[in-house]
């Protein structure tokens, strides 16, 4: 596209152009080469120009539309069922036995005394009494003076020094230290202890108990079985927005000699694209029929003889051996090698500076205040309170505890749990399958050709008649108005 719009763009062009015009037609021309006096006139040139005309096109899109399609399909659902089956079981009852014992409580008894008990009270007695008192009000006063103040400014000065360090010279010496060492010293003696022997009784006893014995048996169930099968569905495409621009239309423009071109406008179009097939594995149930091997446990009574020791501890004597330690003290001596430090003195010398403070005279103002304190005088009462004190007695009651023994008799139970066989019926759900079919609506894409127009610009060559102002020479033969004038224009 962009190449034919170049291309009748330089056939515009040419088709304009004068052969022997130094201008374009809408200027100053100049068709002649002698030197007689030029004169200017308008005549009309045919040219050649490009316009373009909308025609309108039929074009077809594939659309495709949802369709929703019937499909017959097995499902399985699963149904509670309630069902009954005998437990037997063994509870352990209570059976309860009275016993009787003796205990001493020690029980207060409380005794009520009283005491006089003597107190001192101290009561406020309240004296008012004037006082007289000064107070300063402050009275300000503004003052000022100059002050001459001296500034130390630092210099510098660079000195030597020598000074002696003291640099360590080690010596190894050695002494010898006497010390003390506890030496263990041990000592056998004889020590008895009692112990409690363990002494067993053998004893039977008849014990009663349950058993449960295994009855087999078989019954019939059903088993969800199913199998897989493969199922297909058509997915439409995705729909798709572009943006279309209509084709743009040529004009030429008197003003600037040149051809214009104008854009068509743009719109947004929707296309969707083609759809795929999409298969996925099912599962289908299905029940099947199965016998199985069950077992059930019935309760059997049952007695065995149990044989059991009882254990009496017996005292017994016992004679062991054991070792005292003694810590017998012993002197020993022993060589410690040890290092006395002597300071060497050594010259050294180093180089450092001195600072001069050199004073400087400066002058400033000070402002300050001066504070007179006014004396006034003012007077205020006051009561001052005195304790006085004062004895007083009171009567104190208390109580006085003592403890007498008594003696109480209490009865208390004893549990011994019986076991005991009982029986229950215990509910339980079952969930059978159970077998059905549904009719369900599938979604299929079915496509199909939609016509719509398409409107697109057609270029066609027109000739057009253009004014074109020349420029002739007066002296030249024919002038600019005859049929065989040099200036090319056609009247």
């Amino acid at each position: 596209m962009k190449r034919l719009m170049v291309a009748l763009a330089a056939t515009v062009v040419l088709s304009l152009a004068p052969a022997q015009a130094n201008a374009g037609y809408c200027g100053v021309a100049r068709y002649c080469g002698c030197d007689c006096q030029e004169q200017t006139q308008c005549c009309t040139k045919t040219v050649h120009v490009m316009e373009y005309t909308q025609e309108e096109f039929t074009c077809y899109k594939t659309v495709w539309d949802r369709v929703c399609e019937d499909r017959t399909i097995n499902c399985v659902r699963y149904v509670p069922e309630t069902r009954s089956r005998e437990i037997c079981y063994t509870v352990c009852k209570p059976c309860y036995e009275t016993k009787t014992r003796c205990y001493t409580v020690c029980k207060p008894c409380y005794e009520t005394r009283s005491r006089e008990v003597c107190y001192t009270v101290c009561k406020p007695c309240y004296e008012t009494k004037t006082r007289c008192y000064t107070v300063c009000h402050p009275c300000w006063e503004d003052h000022s003076r100059e002050v001459c103040y001296t500034v130390c400014k630092p210099c510098y000065e660079t000195k030597t020094r020598c000074y002696t360090v003291c640099k360590p010279c080690f010596e190894t010496k050695s002494r010898e230290i006497c010390y003390t060492v506890c030496k263990p010293c041990f000592e056998e003696k004889t020590g008895c202890y009692t112990t409690c022997k363990p002494v067993w009784e053998d004893r039977t006893r008849e014990i009663n108990y349950t058993v449960s014995v295994p009855v087999h048996y078989t019954k019939t169930i059903q088993v969800p079985s199913g199998h897989w099968c493969t199922e297909s569905w058509e997915v439409p495409g995705p729909t798709i927005r572009k943006i279309v621009h209509d084709p743009g239309t040529w004009s030429y423009d008197a003003c600037g000699c040149k051809c214009c071109y104008t854009p068509g406008a743009c719109h947004e179009e929707c296309s969707q694209c083609p759809g795929h097939t999409c298969s996925r594995q099912k599962w289908v149930p299905c029940c099947v029929d199965k016998e199985i091997c069950c077992v059930r446990y019935e309760c059997e009574p049952r007695t065995r003889t149990e044989c059991y020791k009882v254990c009496h501890m017996e005292s017994e004597q016992h004679t062991f051996c054991y070792k005292v330690c003694h810590m017998v003290p012993e002197q020993r001596s022993r060589t410690v090698c040890y290092q006395v430090c002597h300071m060497v003195p050594e010259q050294r010398t180093c180089s450092y500076q001195v600072c001069h403070m050199v004073p400087e005279q400066h002058t400033r103002t000070i402002c300050w205040k001066t504070c007179h304190m006014v004396p006034e005088t003012k007077t205020c009462t006051y009561q001052v309170c005195h304790m006085v004190p004062e004895q007083r007695s009171r009567t104190v009651c208390y109580q006085v505890c003592h403890m007498v023994p008594e003696t109480r008799t209490c009865s208390y139970q004893v549990c011994h749990m019986v076991p005991e066989q009982r029986t229950r019926t215990e509910c339980y759900t079952v969930c059978v399958p159970q077998c059905y079919t549904r009719t369900i609506q599938v979604p299929k894409c079915v496509s199909h050709q939609e016509p719509y127009k398409v409107t697109r610009c057609v270029p066609h060559c027109v000739c057009k008649e253009v004014p074109v102002t020349v420029c002739c020479p007066s002296g030249c033969d024919g002038g600019c108005g005859g049929e065989s004038s040099g200036c090319g224009c056609n009247k």
